[in-house]
């Protein structure tokens, strides 16, 4: 499976939940669905990492679309719901950071201990408190998927070898996002559907086979806003 392929199930995923929004105005069976499209962007961020010519231009590029796409995410919220929040650009923007903050850290060529493995491990604890006071910064400003979205992309990049360290790390933090939800608003057969659509991409991403596949490298930074805005010019306008 192509990176090409994965984009076009998020993309895909993402609209029915969208829309299911905007039409709905509270979660239904295609918000469920839409849980498969973040985890996906969320690898693809991981990948976009590792693979980029210019880390720069990346986290510029994240930059400018997380600006553009808030005043469209902003009046799409404003379809079912109220209050500030901060779109998923500025969620995949500093889960990049997290995850460039951490290999910054832990290769730092500073010295903090004169025995090797603990000045590796000091470098290590570092860089993931790093990583957590990112996902801390995520949750209280109320970016999109918050502490859980820092989280799942810096598990994909430090597991991107290992598959099923991978797998069982993602399911984990899944298990625990909603257990979290069900301790605090109570149990619903929704909870359910909505954390078991939320582990299902981890099949898609392990069946990604590192090839790019057609290249679409502006569409979906465009499609983003745009998508939004046009929801909320046809659901948010009647209401």
């Amino acid at each position: 499976m192509t990176s090409f392929v994965l984009k076009i199930i998020a993309i895909i995923t993402m609209i029915i939940d969208h829309f299911g929004i905007a039409y709905f105005k509270y979660t239904t069976q295609m918000n469920v669905v839409g849980r498969i499209a973040f985890p996906i962007f969320a690898f693809q961020i991981t990948q976009g990492y590792i693979y980029t010519k210019n880390l720069k231009k990346y986290l510029f590029r994240l930059f400018c679309f997380a600006l553009l796409s808030q005043i469209p995410f902003m009046l799409f919220r404003r379809i079912y719901t109220t209050g500030f929040a901060l779109n998923i650009f500025f969620t995949l923007l500093f889960g990049l950071l997290s995850i460039l903050g951490y290999d910054i850290i832990s290769h730092c060529p500073v010295t903090l201990c004169k025995i090797k493995k603990i000045d590796s491990l000091l470098k290590n604890l570092f860089s993931i408190l790093c990583v957590i006071l990112i996902g801390i910064l995520a949750e209280v400003c109320n970016f999109d998927y918050g502490f859980f979205g820092i989280g799942i992309i810096f598990l994909f990049y430090i597991f991107r070898n290992h598959k099923i360290l991978m797998t069982v790390s993602f399911v984990i933090c899944c298990l625990i996002k909603y257990m979290i939800m069900i301790f605090k608003y109570g149990y619903h057969y929704l909870y359910l559907l909505l954390g078991l659509f939320t582990i299902l991409p981890i099949v898609f991403i392990c069946l990604y086979n590192g090839k790019q596949g057609k290249k679409v490298k502006y569409f979906l930074y465009f499609f983003y806003p745009i998508h939004l805005l046009v929801l909320y010019l046809i659901f948010g306008l009647q209401s």
